[in-house]
């Protein structure tokens, strides 16, 4: 019995996000997914792409596709600054594509019990996986696998 008791503590899990800005908004990305963090450098545009889409970089030898997440949330695009920097994601079975986001702030580790699940009425909400509370703050977490996938339809 006293086995059972100790599973059923540990089920409650606890994750990290790094957590990210775009305009006054906080976004978590599950650390699990990020495989770079890397600063603001020249980005490639590609003809006939999406208005999301910066472009491409080359990050050491690699093309790695760039999407802006503040057009892809419908947020007004601005100009780069020190603190611009494109997150390098890589999810399960896809290719790496870099993010594009105002600023990195910090990583956070989150419980099971701090989370609201968000619900998928539509299409933007399959953008995000729920929302976070940590300390006195709300952090928007992304469905990077949703954002990701979304793209392979376009």
């Amino acid at each position: 019995m006293d086995g059972n008791t100790a599973v059923n503590t540990a089920v409650n899990e606890t994750k990290q996000y790094i957590v990210v800005k775009l305009d006054n908004e906080q976004f978590g990305v599950d650390i699990g997914f990020i495989d770079n963090i890397v600063r603001m450098q020249q980005v490639t545009r590609v003809p006939k792409a999406q208005s999301y889409f910066e472009g491409v970089i080359n990050l050491r030898g690699e093309i790695v596709p760039v999407m802006n997440l503040r057009l892809k949330f419908g947020l007004d695009n601005k100009d780069y600054t020190n603190t611009t920097r494109i997150i390098i994601v890589k999810p399960e079975n896809n290719a790496k594509i870099g993010i594009l986001v105002d600023e990195v702030r910090e990583v956070v580790t989150l419980d099971e019990e701090s989370i609201e699940k968000a619900v998928h009425d539509d299409q933007s909400g399959a953008n995000l996986i729920g929302v976070g509370k940590y300390k006195d703050t709300l952090i928007s977490l992304l469905n990077i696998q949703g954002i990701i996938s979304e793209l392979d339809n376009v």
